[in-house]
């Protein structure tokens, strides 16, 4: 078996267009200043800003300070869901957010991967969906491809590279299923 060398000066992912330049760059410095720190807009105006860029969000979503989000016109997120402080949505493919979801600090979507296997270490893309009532603990990350099933958890500091069942808990990296989430009524 051949072992092969990765060439990085061979790389392209000039098939990738994840929209017109110019709306890019204006998103970069929109989200420099508004989004990327603790300072200024409260989430009534994240939810305006991130519309204005095509975005589709719920009705009051929280959006906490220093989130980052790569491509808002590649996301939508559902009524009353949180996002936590310095999460990243990483969406080169599209995010669904369903309603009532958490995404705790430091949580992570990344939508994108490399493929290893190949020498030119070509750019994969996959879509990455949250229904309702998932839930992802601090540092958590989800891969490309991934779903979380309805209510289903991904415990602090875990790796989801594969769906997660509904109502599941998952921890470890790659996460493995360890409990069921059961939601007590007050």
């Amino acid at each position: 078996m051949s072992q092969g060398i990765t060439d990085l000066s061979q790389f392209s992912n000039s098939w990738y267009k994840p929209g017109h330049p110019f709306k890019r760059f204006l998103w970069i410095v929109v989200s420099a200043v508004f989004f990327r720190h603790s300072l200024c807009l409260g989430s009534l105006q994240k939810r305006i800003v991130l519309r204005l860029f095509g975005a589709r969000i719920g009705k009051k979503v929280v959006i906490k300070p220093s989130v980052q989000i790569k491509y808002p016109w590649k996301l939508e997120i559902g009524d009353y869901s949180w996002i936590g402080e310095h999460c990243w949505i990483d969406n080169l493919g599209q995010v669904k957010i369903g309603a009532h979801c958490c995404l705790s600090q430091r949580s992570m979507l990344l939508c994108g991967n490399h493929n290893y296997t190949k020498t030119t270490f070509d750019l994969m893309v996959g879509d990455i969906t949250l229904e309702d009532g998932a839930w992802l603990g601090a540092g958590s990350m989800v891969g490309p491809g991934v779903t979380m099933g309805s209510h289903s958890v991904l415990t602090a500091f875990s790796m989801a590279s594969a769906d997660l069942s509904p109502y599941a808990v998952y921890r470890g990296n790659p996460a493995i299923k360890v409990g069921e989430r059961r939601i007590l009524a007050p």
